[in-house]
């Protein structure tokens, strides 16, 4: 007859102790997130490129919002889209490419719970993914979201556009928000 002993010493280095994952890790449904925000944009893109020739727009509320259809080979907002386009494409796909990898490494760092900073950082990641997609692919983001406040004309968006400034945004007020003091 044999006899089990349990090992009996509680040192964390001891190679005897099986730790068990830990429970709380929130990583995968954080990349969900990210993955839901890259298939909204490319449905939503997909949408319009099918339903909205390049250059019009279907007014939703008049005066104020309307679907377009632009194609956007600058940065956000349209920004840089005068220079020479393979030079902007290719920075700008650096810069995302880049910017991606950094985003992911902080969601994987803070992704073991949802906090405001990891749902940020998803939404970021989501974002920068789902345009990044589209330069490499098409050479151009499509933007369609159009908003006119009174007489200003906001840059046409899309839904990563949307969830990078949401995110942006989250970090914010996350940076800002006060921190509980300790008695």
């Amino acid at each position: 007859m044999s006899l089990i002993t349990m090992p009996t010493s509680t040192d964390a280095t001891d190679p005897q102790i099986v730790t068990r994952p830990d429970s709380t890790n929130r990583r995968l449904p954080l990349l969900l997130l990210s993955a839901l925000v890259i298939l909204f944009d490319r449905l939503s893109k997909n949408w319009i490129v099918h339903r909205i020739r390049p250059g019009y727009d279907i007014p939703v509320i008049p005066g104020v919002f309307r679907l377009s259809h632009v194609l956007n080979t600058g940065a956000a907002f349209s920004l840089l889209e005068n220079l020479p386009p393979n030079g902007v494409r290719i920075g700008l796909i650096s810069f995302s490419v880049i910017a991606a990898l950094i985003v992911f490494v902080l969601l994987w760092r803070t992704g073991r719970t949802i906090t405001l900073t990891s749902v940020a950082l998803a939404l970021i990641l989501g974002g920068a993914l789902g345009n990044l997609y589209d330069r490499i692919r098409f050479h151009h983001v499509v933007d369609f979201l159009a908003v006119k406040i009174y007489h200003y004309n906001w840059p046409d968006f899309n839904v990563a556009d949307s969830c990078i400034v949401i995110g942006a945004c989250l970090l914010l007020l996350e940076i800002f928000r006060p921190q509980p003091t300790e008695a």
